[in-house]
């Protein structure tokens, strides 16, 4: 007898071929099981969907109508379990992709390569490392009051659970003790620990795995080479991993006994994907959790406002939030909050980079032996090099957007396409030989520092000592990792670095931190950039006297400094006080008076074509042609613009925001597009159209 296998293969993107793509098989192969099948030429490898009895018309069937067989199925590894494939099944309907594409992105790639022998040896080389003893845990300090309240509730109540601690309370030691007390309870059990950064992974996987040793902890993201990812995922497919630690991607991870997830951080943008599929990280974790019957926690100083709207406490009519909200406002220890100085930059001199009583500030912390932070979100020398007589700028002639000048290798860098070309010796437009810098980066940030800091000596009598830590000089492999070990080591009296510093970073003999140029976000288009920026602010302050017992014996204080041009503006009151509800409160009521999420659902259609006309052009027939589709009557379909940065790589960027009060509405008018982006895309509506995609939730508009 034959069998008809319905195999999930990661498609060609816009090829509409559907979820799943019909093979013969001799024998009844499980759901779940990995295989190899020919797709055109190729042979690819799917994941065994579902499974049936050949249908007696095709079994005969010749040509066009033949199924093809099966080349091979990978049978010595363990199928993937249906609560594996049901995420998957969800994130690719939510989030309007095809099943392939979540399935095999979700997959390691060399599981693409390996023959079903050469899977088995494999798998025979890993099982004496899968088979160490688990050792048990060590215990941990004792948890304070505020730590132990959160664990009890945690441990009495349902969840998911919004985790509201303020920078130094000690999220992290209610993470791992929440993670022992699982171990202890249910020694076969695993739990999913999620970071949004890779560069936060190793000094947390250093402290899993110095809490319940090497063998029971793996780590998973894109920063590790493909035969340390395939070894990872092995073992937390197998079991032998009790503990996985990723960033975004492993909330895919194939976890048969997860019983637990954590969601750090859990307000950072970088848990959505920005290429491909565009999924939430953080949203599925909570979709995985209730699926799988596991606890979530998802911690933040500073919530995203659906997370703070979700835990909301019952209130009149209002039943509250599905989160429950566990407090930990104070540090631990003795340590106090920094205390938060703004500069009104309309008081201090033109052209001032930064202001006296900061640079006094920062003197006094070098003079003491302690550490400043200086803190600015954009890399390079300048963002654009200028010609004062012609008013040539450094523009890319690729995109909608400035190069930036990079002193160090005398380049003018485009950060949006990587095109990149020697700074001129004069401007290309008129011969004018100064051309000059226009604004700052980090790097020309830290270069003004060493001027200004060239005749202060240290305690010992030594120069200041002046670092930078940005995406340019952490390039080199191993480079974040030691610059880190510098800091943390007092060999760095004056940190500059982008936001890759201001979060998670636990810095001990850091005492201030500055944020040189914070009035960017204050007036942006983007509705979610206050919250962004508050959340920055706060998070960079969480790195200024962590250390109770090293401020109190150096007798200083822990500081943040803020300069800006709207010290009035109510985001620095309540940053002042390091008030995140009351920021919280005012951002919410702003959000439900203009019907924006959480209080809405929104969705972006995008479009990249040759010409913006032809962008707009398809994106304006497809919500012409969603007229009368389910759903339509409760989805705002707005008309189509240009993408903030229109021009990227010569390829024009359009959008189309659709809105809806209606979750569901908006997911149904969505999956009713489908077919018909599908059939404009062919016809000469789709003409100069390279691309489309939906963006659902989007982080950015």
């Amino acid at each position: 007898m034959n069998w008809r296998v319905d195999a999930a293969v990661q498609t060609p993107a816009h090829s509409a071929l559907g979820d799943v793509l019909s093979y013969s098989s001799t024998r009844p192969l499980v759901p779940g099981t990995l295989v190899r099948v020919p797709l055109g030429r190729r042979e690819v490898l799917g994941v065994a969907w579902s499974v049936h009895p050949a249908d007696p018309a095709y079994e005969d069937a010749a040509g066009p109508m033949a199924l093809k067989p099966v080349a091979g199925a990978l049978d010595a590894l363990t199928p993937l379990g249906e609560p594996w494939r049901d995420l998957v099944a969800f994130a690719a309907r939510y989030y309007q992709r095809s099943l392939g594409e979540i399935a095999l992105a979700a997959l390691p790639p060399p599981l693409r390569e390996l023959s079903a022998e050469q899977l088995a040896r494999r798998l025979r080389r890993q099982a004496p490392a899968g088979a160490a003893v688990q050792e048990a845990p060590r215990p941990g300090p004792p948890p304070s009051a505020e730590q132990a309240q959160a664990l009890a509730r945690f441990e009495a109540e349902p969840g998911p659970f919004l985790l509201f601690g303020s920078t130094g309370s000690g999220k992290t030691e209610v993470y791992l003790q929440a993670v022992a007390t699982l171990l202890e309870r249910e020694p076969g059990a695993q739990a999913l620990v999620m970071v949004p950064e890779i560069n936060l992974t190793p000094q947390l996987e250093a402290r899993f795995k110095d809490r319940f040793g090497a063998a029971a902890v793996v780590s998973l993201h894109s920063g590790m080479t493909n035969p340390q990812r395939l070894a990872s995922w092995l073992a937390a497919h197998g079991g032998a991993a009790r503990i996985v630690l990723g960033t975004r991607m492993a909330v895919f991870a194939s976890l048969p006994s997860l019983r637990l997830i954590v969601v750090d951080e859990e307000h950072d943008p970088s848990y959505k994907q920005q290429e491909g599929a565009r999924y939430s990280a953080r949203d599925l974790a909570v979709w995985r959790g209730r699926r799988e019957g596991a606890k979530v926690i998802l911690g933040s100083a500073t919530p995203s406002l659906e997370s703070w709207h979700r835990s909301r406490p019952a209130e009149g009519e209002d039943a509250g939030g599905r989160y429950r909200r566990l407090e930990m406002p104070t540090r631990i220890g003795t340590a106090a909050l920094p205390a938060v100085r703004l500069v009104d930059m309309g008081r201090q001199p033109p052209r001032t980079v930064l202001s006296a009583p900061l640079l006094e500030a920062i003197g006094q912390r070098v003079a003491r032996g302690e550490q400043s932070m200086i803190f600015l979100n954009r890399r390079g020398y300048a963002p654009v090099l200028a010609c004062s007589d012609c008013g040539w700028k450094s523009e890319c002639p690729h995109c909608s957007a400035y190069r930036v000048f990079h002193k160090i290798d005398r380049t003018l860098r485009c950060h949006h396409c990587g095109f990149t070309e020697r700074v001129p010796r004069a401007c290309p437009a008129c011969g004018n030989p100064d051309i000059a810098p226009v604004g700052r980066g980090t790097e020309r940030l830290e270069e003004h520092l060493g001027e200004l800091f060239a005749g202060v000596q240290r305690s010992d009598g030594s120069a200041v000592r002046i670092a930078r830590i940005d995406a340019d000089s952490t390039r080199r492999q191993g480079a974040l990792q030691s610059q880190l070990a510098a800091v943390h080591a007092g060999d760095v009296d004056v940190l500059v670095g982008t936001q890759m510093i201001a979060k998670g970073h636990d810095f001990r003999r850091i005492t201030l931190v500055a944020a040189a140029n914070a009035d960017g976000a204050l007036f942006s288009s983007d509705f979610r950039a206050p919250e962004r920026l508050f959340s920055l602010l706060m998070q960079s302050a969480g790195r200024a006297g962590r250390d109770a017992a090293y401020l109190s014996a150096q007798g200083s204080t822990a500081e943040m400094w803020i300069q800006t041009h709207h010290p009035q503006h109510p985001l620095f009151d309540a940053l002042r006080r390091h008030d995140y509800p009351a920021f919280a409160q005012r951002e919410l009521q702003e959000r439900a008076a203009a019907g924006m999420p959480p209080f809405a659902f929104q969705a972006l259609l995008r479009a990249d074509a040759r010409t913006q006309e032809a962008a707009q052009a398809f994106l304006n027939a497809a919500s012409a042609a969603a007229e009368g589709l389910a759903g339509a009557g409760l989805v705002t379909r707005y008309p189509a613009v240009p993408h903030a940065i229109q021009r990227v790589a010569n390829v024009e960027r359009a959008q189309l925001l659709l809105e809806s009060s209606s979750r569901a509405a908006l997911q149904r008018l969505l999956a009713a597009l489908q077919p018909i982006l599908h059939g404009l895309r062919r016809a000469p509506e789709g003409k100069g159209v390279i691309r489309w995609l939906v963006d659902v939730d989007p982080q950015s508009i």
